[in-house]
């Protein structure tokens, strides 16, 4: 299983691309894969093509009004290792004994 976090923006939309990210992170939703937003990228996993055809789904999306982009990609593989998402945050959070959701306290 893959697990990636990405994100993706055009570069010559100006200082707010909101729009665009939301154009992306539709096409995640719609995958039906496991995600999870997060403020500067999202998280999806699956098999290894199934998370690069996301990937390759919101590039061309955005690049049919976009002329420059930027994806920035970083990914785990594990065999036969499957909700790592949610997963990998518990394990920290089991060996520190408390969660770690922190906005400010």
């Amino acid at each position: 299983m893959l697990l990636a976090e990405f994100s993706i923006w055009p570069m010559d939309k100006g200082v707010s691309v909101s729009e665009y990210v939301a154009r992306a992170v539709d096409i995640v939703d719609r995958s039906g894969l496991p995600y999870k937003l997060g403020p500067l990228g999202t998280c999806i996993e699956g098999e290894w093509s199934e998370v690069m055809s996301v990937i390759e789904k919101c590039h061309e999306a955005l690049a049919k009004d976009c002329d420059r982009i930027s994806c920035t990609i970083k990914m785990d593989w594990r065999r036969d290792a499957r909700g790592r998402i949610e997963a990998k945050v518990k394990s920290v959070e089991q060996k520190l004994g408390r969660s770690l959701f922190n906005l400010n306290k």
